[in-house]
């Protein structure tokens, strides 16, 4: 065991570097006096700190990783964070911005060391959908007892601890916010090290997870609003970096922005987000909170259109506000949401501004915030929060504090008059008054303001009620009801603003990806988003980490998949997205290996499939049973990458064709086609649905010689 040093240990030495680098003018005297201080440090023996604990869970690693085996000879940047936290996302731009500067190979790694807030953060895949969702490409393990950060005496997330060659204390950063020093401090000590002959340019198994994931329809959908009157609905297909515009039916009208991230502007084929999360609609109007580029986005649908209301494309740290929206720095916008106030109708968007606690607004038209001055159309201000990070209730909305709010619902009506907010990281629905802009408490969290630590899973009243970092709620005007994406317990809970009795309403509280009907039963996995539809009939949910949006009918208290057909019918030519997408083929589907079939260059082979269902059960009509054809390593057999398909009736064999290519790359080869079919059924009993799937290999004998027109494969499966 090394001997148990912290960051208490090097406290004084780094107090006294940083008040002298504040004194320094020149970039020169700053890397003096760091390249003095590590060699200062370096003289001491008691710096070493623990080894990571076996036996933990690693990811984008061949395996784990030691400070004595594989991270020795390097600079280790150690990134402790918990993937529900603003600032620790804050500061990956920063981690990329280094990685991109130094390789594995100069001598630098870092490694996330999550630590959990929350218990839903223990969990592994939970970690794992984080990694994918932030595009983490660095080693991560899975803390979930943070037996390094109570070792290390790390107080809060995120902090930054930097080790020399040996394991060796140097510097710790805690916060955001401190990019030039992280470069400084990080550039000096690969020189120094250098200079010392001690850094290795050996490589670290480094396996990224996201490699290893097939495509998928959405990628992580953060959140979802209707239209009630066009019947239409908004989709942030966040992992995507797109907006998709469904009709009600899922048909796809359509798609702005993707696959890639950006910040363009300009026509709809032109357009890029990155990450977006909230989404108002209204009309031909979509307002977009695009959340990495912190930026608030218009998408004018009829003029085929995207433009920037609010941001500046970079991170801002203004708590006040004030400015002109293109003029006014902001921060991680999570939601939004329209609203009048003082003046004509849906005259403001209301902002839940993740990144400094608070909620803003950006008028569209002039008008008057409560117990506030005139302001005109295209300002951008903050209405309530101070900026601390706290679950304090206040008459004055300046004084009350927020905790990364990240979801709204506006409730105009009498008595309400409120806009409600799911302040996720106090785990709170909170309550902020239209007319004199009081905030107040719903349900959730607990009394005293600086406790954040007061979550749980608990159908009580008011305080009593018991969240999980809620991500989302929703408005039922008809039913005087508020519905919430209680995140973190994996559940769907409905409050009564009038008694604050909150009751689950959909969800078992364990996360999957199994499609049971029935509300008691039906599982999510992290549910960001949802709205109200149908007069109230009606909820959509975006269920984040199932890469899916799921459809509650209140009515028969039955949950199912919301279709959406990817076949796009936007009149605006749009930008590809890349190849057709399928679903995840499950570890459970049967596999077939078919018998080799010769073929001709040019001919098409038709596959005719047969499938069979258990007696007793027929497809989920609303759910995407689908096919999709693909020749991975032969992508030169097909037109696109991936070819898929609807399946909608089972009553006879599906054809499949394709045309195989007039000049065949490699007669010498042995190339094949992969049928994957995924098929959604429910007993008609109604007691249960489900998800089967089978994948069929088609091993081709192609001569270059020509054949008959066309040849047909029988292929037949019964699940």
């Amino acid at each position: 065991m090394a001997s148990q040093c912290s960051l208490s240990t090097i406290f004084s030495y780094q107090s006294k570097l940083d008040c002298a680098l504040e004194e320094t003018t020149t970039q020169q005297e700053k890397e003096n006096l760091v390249y003095q201080y590590l060699k200062k440090l370096d003289e001491r023996e008691d710096l070493k700190i623990p080894d990571f604990q076996t036996g933990l869970e690693w990811l984008n690693t061949e395996g784990p990783l030691s400070l004595n085996k594989e991270l020795a000879g390097k600079v280790v940047l150690l990134d402790f964070f918990t993937y529900c936290c603003i600032n620790c996302m804050h500061i990956l731009p920063d981690l990329h911005q280094l990685e991109k500067k130094h390789s594995v190979k100069d001598g630098l790694v870092v490694v996330g060391v999550h630590s959990a807030k929350f218990p839903n953060e223990k969990v592994v895949d939970n970690v794992c959908s984080a990694v994918l969702r932030y595009d983490i490409r660095h080693p991560v393990v899975n803390d979930s007892e943070a037996r390094l950060w109570h070792e290390l005496e790390v107080s809060c997330w995120p902090t930054l601890v930097l080790l020399g060659p040996r394991g060796n204390l140097l510097f710790s950063l805690v916060g955001e916010g401190h990019r030039d020093r992280l470069m400084l401090f990080t550039d000096s000590a690969l020189r120094y090290y250098g200079e010392q002959g001690l850094l290795k340019t050996h490589t670290v198994g480094i396996k990224l997870y996201r490699d290893s994931l097939p495509p998928s329809a959405l990628s992580f959908p953060g959140k979802v609003a209707i239209d009630n009157s066009k019947k239409r609905l908004a989709i942030a297909d966040t992992g995507h970096h797109r907006i998709l515009v469904v009709s009600k039916t899922g048909q796809l009208l359509h798609v702005i922005g993707g696959p890639e991230s950006g910040r363009q502007d300009g026509d709809l084929s032109e357009a890029s987000f990155n990450s977006p999360q909230g989404v108002a609609i209204k009309g031909d109007t979509v307002y977009v909170a695009d959340t990495q580029n912190h930026l608030i986005r218009k998408i004018d649908l009829l003029e085929g259109r995207v433009s920037t209301l609010a941001g500046v494309g970079a991170q801002g740290t203004d708590r006040v506000g004030g400015a002109m929206g293109p003029q006014q720095p902001i921060s991680s916008p999570w939601d939004v949401t329209l609203g009048t106030v003082g003046g004509v109708e849906d005259n403001v968007l209301w902002i839940a501004m993740a990144g400094t606690h608070q909620i803003w607004a950006l008028f569209l038209a002039d008008g008057k915030l409560p117990k506030g001055s005139e302001s005109k159309a295209g300002m951008c201000v903050r209405w309530a929060g101070s900026g601390s990070e706290e679950n304090r209730n206040n008459a004055y909305p300046h004084k009350a504090g927020f905790a990364q709010p990240s979801g709204l619902a506006l409730a105009p009506e009498e008595p309400w008059s409120c806009l409600y907010v799911a302040d996720s990281e106090s785990s709170t629905i909170r309550m902020l008054g239209l007319k004199d802009g009081a905030v107040k408490s719903l349900v959730g969290g607990e009394r005293d303001p600086m406790n954040l630590f007061a979550f749980g899973d608990v159908d009580e009243k008011g305080v009593g009620a018991k969240l999980q970092h809620p991500l989302g709620v929703a408005w039922a005007p008809e039913q005087s009801l508020l519905y919430v994406a209680d995140s973190y317990n994996h559940k769907i809970k409905v409050v009564d603003p009038k008694t604050k009795q909150c009751s689950t309403l959909a969800g078992n509280g364990e996360a999957g990806e199994s499609l049971r009907p029935e509300f008691n039963e039906s599982c999510f996995n992290e549910p960001g988003g949802i709205c109200v539809g149908d007069s109230g009939k009606l909820l959509y949910v975006a269920d984040t980490n199932n890469h899916q949006v799921k459809v509650l009918d209140l009515a028969t208290k039955t949950v199912s998949l919301f279709p959406i057909s990817m076949e796009c019918t936007d009149s605006v030519p749009s930008k590809p997205s890349g190849p057709a997408k399928a679903p995840t083929l499950p570890k459970s589907a049967a596999r077939k290996e078919m018998l080799p079939v010769a073929v001709s260059a040019g001919q098409t082979l038709v596959m005719s499939l047969t499938l069979s269902l258990p007696e007793g059960s027929k497809l989920t009509e609303e759910a995407p049973s689908c096919w999709a054809l693909s020749a991975e390593g032969n992508e030169w057999l097909l037109e696109s990458p991936v070819v898929t398909g609807d399946i909608v009736d089972l009553s006879k064999p599906l054809s499949i064709s394709t045309k195989l290519p007039a000049v065949i790359k490699d007669l010498n080869s042995n190339p094949g086609l992969t049928l994957g079919v995924w098929v959604y059924y429910c007993l008609e009993t109604g007691k249960a649905c489900m998800m089967k799937a089978v994948s069929f290999t088609q091993p081709l004998q192609i001569s270059a010689s020509p054949g008959e027109e066309e040849v047909t494969v029988a292929l037949a499966h019964a699940f």
